[in-house]
C-alpha cells in the first residue's frame, strides 16, 4: 500500500476509534459549554506550538462560536523565530502561570487545553494557576503517550489528563507521528492535528444542536465575505461583549 493512502486509511481508522471511545467525554463537553453558553461564562482555548493550531482553528471563522477566546502567547506561537524558542519557553517553569494570571480567568469559566504529550510546565503550570482562578478544564491530550513520560516541572508529577476535569484522548502514537518506512527511524504524518480540528468542530457541532433544541440562537459566526455577514457579526460582538476578549 502507497504510504499516502496508508495515512488516510490510518486517519480515518482513528476517527473512528475516537468516536467510539471518546464519544461519552464529548458529550460531557458539549453539555458543558451550553451551560457556560446560558451562564454566560467565558470560555478560552490554550496550546502550544503545534498544539496552539487548534486555538487559530476554532477562531474568528465562518461557523464557529463566536464566544471562544484563543490564548496565542506570541513566544510558543509558530511564527517565534527561530522556531526552538518555542521549545525554550513551554519549558520554562513559572511561564505559564503568568500566562494564567494575565487572562482575564474568572471562577466558572471553561478552558480547552491542548497538549499532546501533557507534560510541559507551560501547560501545567497554567492549567494549576486557572483550576486556582476557579476555572474548569477540558483537555485534549494523549494519554497514551502521556503516561510513557513523566512532567517537566518542580511543583509535582501530574500531567494534564491527569489535571484536568473531562479528558478527550485523541488516540495517537507515542511520539504522534504515525507512519513507519523500513530504514528509517523516525515515523512520518503526525495525527494530532487533524484528530484535534475534527474533535473541536465536532464538539461545536454538538453545541449548536443543543443550543437549538433550547431555543437558543447559537453565537455562531457568518463569513465576512457573504452580503450582510459584517452587520450579522457586529450583533453578536454585542450581544457577547463581555465574553469575547479578542476584540
Amino acid at each position: 500500500m502507497k504510504k499516502h493512502v496508508e495515512y488516510f486509511n490510518y486517519i480515518q481508522k482513528l476517527l473512528e476509534e475516537v468516536l467510539k471511545e471518546e464519544n461519552t467525554n464529548l458529550e460531557k463537553a458539549i453539555s458543558l459549554i451550553v451551560q457556560k453558553i446560558k451562564d454566560r461564562k467565558s470560555i478560552f482555548i490554550f496550546g502550544a506550538s503545534h498544539a496552539g493550531i487548534l486555538s487559530e482553528e476554532v477562531f474568528y471563522r465562518a461557523g464557529g462560536l463566536a464566544i471562544i477566546n484563543p490564548i496565542l502567547e506570541s513566544s510558543i506561537m509558530l511564527n517565534t523565530r527561530p522556531v526552538t524558542f518555542t521549545s525554550v519557553m513551554e519549558r520554562l517553569s513559572g511561564y505559564g502561570t503568568e500566562i494564567a494570571k494575565k487572562t482575564k480567568i474568572n471562577k466558572g469559566d471553561l478552558i480547552i487545553c491542548h497538549s499532546v504529550s501533557g507534560r510541559n510546565p507551560v501547560i501545567l503550570d497554567f492549567v494549576n494557576e486557572a483550576k486556582e482562578k476557579g476555572a474548569i478544564i477540558l483537555a485534549i491530550t494523549n494519554v497514551k503517550y502521556s503516561k510513557t513520560v513523566t512532567a517537566r516541572t518542580s511543583t509535582g508529577n501530574k500531567r494534564l489528563f491527569e489535571l484536568a476535569d473531562i479528558v478527550i484522548d485523541n488516540h495517537g502514537e507515542i511520539g504522534d507521528a504515525s507512519i513507519s518506512y523500513e530504514g528509517l527511524e523516525q515515523k512520518v504524518a503526525p495525527s494530532s492535528t487533524v484528530i484535534g480540528a475534527t474533535i473541536v468542530n465536532s464538539i461545536i457541532c454538538g453545541v449548536v444542536e443543543e443550543l437549538l433544541r433550547l431555543g437558543i440562537t447559537p453565537p455562531i459566526f457568518y463569513s465576512a465575505n457573504l452580503d450582510g455577514g459584517d452587520e450579522k457579526n457586529s450583533k453578536i460582538f454585542e450581544e457577547y461583549k463581555d465574553n469575547i476578549f479578542y476584540m
